[in-house]
């Protein structure tokens, strides 16, 4: 009996080990290829995998070959790869069987649905890759579909201190509109990214408005008529930039996806189980300072929660990958530099929309994993080898869902310049704060620019320090 008991054990150990790990590691070859910009193997190694669309992953699948593609500017490819994403996302459908699977065994039995910052990041990229193409139309459909997810994000968190607006989707609306010359709807998306930076970014991820946007918000008003607006803001920011100068130059707005956002990790929290009257059970972590009180009538029966001392559970957690390059400069013919300014940390958000449902997503998993024990805990009062082989599935089956987009930028950075009409050749520069002095790839750019017409120039630096 004891060494059927032991062998049983080890048997169960060796399956937890083969099936604790992250999806980070599950895809670690095409991470490796990835950051060191060997694209073409990147891809064709996704490409390979034929299952990859059938499986509860495929979401992943379908926004890492959208990024791929896009850094090869294969811009109509990735969107291919994007729109698939989009249609994956929009087609989850309620199915009550996964979700008695999801609270049974554990959340990696469903489909990955995204995160929030996720899917109004597939729109982002989608944006960038038709104004690429120069079909500013389709750009603009984009900035339609965004609306509709950030009213959305806007009805799921409608209390403060809360990621529940997105101010650098609004900034990117109004650069998709004004270079549309849309301007009354460009003031409207600069002035909602406006009040955002102010009210949301600014305590939540240490953000201010940049100084490009309160001049685009100024211009669009000036743009649109809106005369009194434009002095309005003008006081506002105390600035002394007149919008007029600006109506016979050319611009290009650069954008920069600077590094690579978080990965997902797993981590196992303790958990005492403390029991109360009338059965009442209260999960208590005094390190943490969580709390969790069940009202579970205590019937004796099989499952249980009576006999039960303490769990552990399993949760998501993220793992920065900090960014080598902190600081770019943009220098144009005759002297002139330009630094791009942040409008997005996409590393600070997603940490941010794991935290705000963290509460609830303890106390599902709480529960889950205390009905699992429990029935363990019954079945070994009558086989003590039956117990063995329950506690071990428990055990392997108890993980965290570690899925998450890992070829996101970790930031978003972005600038504007105005320049006269005619062909100029501007330089970008990346600086390093762990290499003083340090200069990242230096790279050129041959821009042609047109009286009142904007150009849109991505700038990708998919570099991060290991994981």
């Amino acid at each position: 009996m004891h060494k059927t008991r032991l062998l049983v054990l080890v048997t169960l150990v060796l399956l937890s080990q083969a099936c604790h790990v992250t999806h980070y590691q599950k895809d670690a070859k095409f991470h490796k290829l990835f950051l060191a910009s060997r694209l073409e193997e990147a891809d064709a190694l996704l490409a390979k995998d034929k299952r990859a669309e059938r499986r509860k992953a495929r979401l992943l699948y379908y926004l890492n070959r959208g990024v791929v593609a896009h850094l090869m500017q294969r811009y109509e490819a990735s969107n291919y790869f994007f729109e698939q994403a989009y249609l994956t996302h929009e087609n989850f459908l309620t199915k009550p069987l996964d979700e008695a699977l999801t609270f049974v065994i554990n959340p990696t039995v469903t489909d990955y649905k995204g995160e929030d910052h996720e899917v109004l990041l597939l729109h982002y990229y989608k944006a960038l890759n038709f104004l690429q193409l120069e079909q500013n139309d389709a750009a603009l459909v984009e900035c339609r579909r965004l609306a509709i997810k950030l009213n959305q994000l806007g009805d799921k968190y409608s209390s403060a201190g809360k990621y529940r607006r997105d101010a650098f989707i609004h900034t990117l609306m109004g650069l998709v509109y004004q270079a549309n010359y849309e301007y009354n709807n460009a003031f409207i998306a600069y002035r909602n990214a406006t009040e955002i930076y102010e009210e949301d970014y600014k305590h939540l991820f240490g953000i201010d408005v940049p100084e490009q946007l309160k001049k685009d918000l100024i211009y669009t008003a000036y743009k649109a008529g809106l005369h009194d607006q434009v002095d309005q803001y003008q006081q506002e920011f105390k600035l002394n930039y007149d919008p007029a100068e600006e109506a016979t130059l050319g611009d290009v707005v650069f954008l920069w996806n600077n590094g690579l956002g978080p990965v997902k990790d797993e981590w196992s929290i303790n958990f005492v189980l403390v029991h109360g009257a009338g059965g009442a059970v209260t999960f208590s972590n005094e390190e943490l300072g969580l709390f969790f009180p069940f009202p579970l009538p205590d019937n004796n029966g099989g499952g249980s929660l009576s006999d039960l001392k303490f769990i552990r559970m399993a949760f998501p957690k993220y793992r920065e990958r900090p960014l080598v390059y902190n600081k770019a400069v943009i220098l144009t013919p005759h002297g002139g530099q330009h630094m791009l300014e942040m409008l997005e940390d996409v590393n600070a958000i997603s940490f941010q929309v794991l935290k705000q449902r963290m509460v609830l997503e303890l106390s599902k998993s709480l529960l889950r994993v205390a009905l699992k024990k429990a029935t363990e805990y019954q079945i070994r009062k009558q086989s003590e080898v039956l117990g063995t082989i329950m506690g071990g599935i428990n055990f392997f089956t108890e993980k965290a869902d570690t899925r998450n987009w890992q070829t996101i930028p970790h930031s978003i950075y972005y600038a504007r310049i105005r320049l006269p009409e005619g062909v100029h050749q501007v330089v970008f520069k990346e600086f390093s704060r762990q290499l003083p002095r340090a200069i990242g790839q230096q790279q050129e750019f041959r821009l042609k620019l047109c009286k009142n017409k904007t150009v849109f120039q991505i700038v990708n630096s998919p570099v991060a320090t290991s994981h």
